[in-house]
């Protein structure tokens, strides 16, 4: 695993929208901070998949990759990820192999098994009744991972998915529990870890993904990446006031039942009243997240590091583009300080 000063540092991104805001003003905020991310030294520039969230424009993954590695030369851009139970695999093969041919070496897909969104939703997506559990997610996935293979008999030659062979994005399993630890191990492929959804089980996710893992043709040893809520800022005090709205957005989306809406402004967020049980939530929520000034950030970076990751991805959402902005390089100059690494030579702003 990397040693905290040398790690590469990563965004995942949800497109949020905030009050006032358009969805097209958050779609292109997230160009304008992949931009921002490519000057920081950033390795990887991930998007999610939400659906039916007022406050996530991130609903076409696909899509949004392909404008953000137009915008960029050198990140690599992926999703963070593809919930496969929501999709065809074909479909997704055909999606990924054409970003692939357009941004050769650039792409990589990020699978999910959750359906990253309410039943209802859900069921519109797959357009069938039936259970919504992730249980086929292994054979989905490998049945994925052939397309991009290419027919190997023929049998197989009867149904290709053409812009994915020769065209294989760096394929990575993502999961927030043991099963898809376990999974990633088995099929040799990189992991990333939700630490944001289920800080418990950061460290024995970790542990049972190396335990499990199985070298394949496209990766020798284990490599994992943890990705965690991060808003960092010059004062514990800024960085406090800053994540008023994300936690006003946490009570608020537990209390609707899991819909995830427009997150709210500084003014209403400072105004919130919270109740014990809300108090409660948040701290489910954000308790063992990164929130803080400089010097709670590169500790709190360097024990997840040295917990077992590989690379680190941070999850940014604060009141405006420019407060992200500033999160992103604030950390990205605290893990510089680590130590030597790629990003050392990021200077203070």
């Amino acid at each position: 695993m990397s040693q905290p000063g040398s790690v590469p540092l990563s965004v995942l991104d949800l497109a949020p929208v905030l009050v006032g805001q358009t969805t097209a003003e958050a779609l292109h905020d997230s160009v304008a901070l992949a931009r921002a991310a490519e000057e920081l030294g950033y390795h990887r520039y991930w998007v999610a998949e939400h659906h039916n969230a007022p406050g996530a424009a991130s609903s076409a993954p696909a899509v949004l990759i392909g404008q953000i590695a137009a915008a960029t030369s050198r990140l690599r851009v992926g999703s963070g990820g593809v919930m496969l139970p929501n999709h065809a695999p074909l479909v997704v093969a055909e999606q990924f192999g054409t970003l692939a041919a357009f941004h050769p070496g650039r792409i990589d897909l990020g699978l999910g098994r959750a359906p990253g969104t309410d039943p209802v939703t859900a069921q519109a997506l797959r357009r069938a009744a039936g259970p919504l559990a992730g249980g086929d997610f292994p054979r989905q996935a490998v049945e994925l991972l052939g397309y991009f293979d290419g027919p190997q008999d023929e049998a197989e030659a009867a149904l290709r998915a053409v812009p994915a062979e020769g065209n294989r994005p760096e394929v990575w399993v993502l999961g927030s529990g043991l099963g898809s630890a376990e999974l990633a191990g088995s099929l040799g492929l990189p992991f990333a870890y939700a630490h944001q959804f289920n800080a418990q089980l950061t460290v024995p996710a970790l542990r049972a993904y190396r335990e499990s893992f199985r070298p394949s043709a496209v990766l020798e040893r284990p490599h994992a990446l943890v990705a965690a809520f991060v808003l960092a800022a010059e004062t514990a005090e800024d960085a406090e006031r800053l994540a008023g709205p994300i936690r006003v957005a946490a009570v608020r989306t537990v209390r609707s039942g899991g819909r995830q809406n427009a997150y709210p402004t500084l003014e209403e967020a400072a105004a919130f009243h919270y109740t014990e049980q809300d108090r409660q939530i948040v701290e489910g929520f954000l308790g063992q997240q990164v929130i803080g000034d400089r010097a709670l950030v590169r500790r709190r970076v360097a024990e997840l590091v040295s917990a077992g990751a590989d690379e680190f991805m941070a999850m940014t959402v604060t009141p405006d583009l420019d407060s992200r902005v500033a999160s992103y390089r604030i950390l990205a100059e605290e893990v510089a300080a680590l130590g030597s690494g790629p990003l050392a030579g990021v200077q203070r702003g």
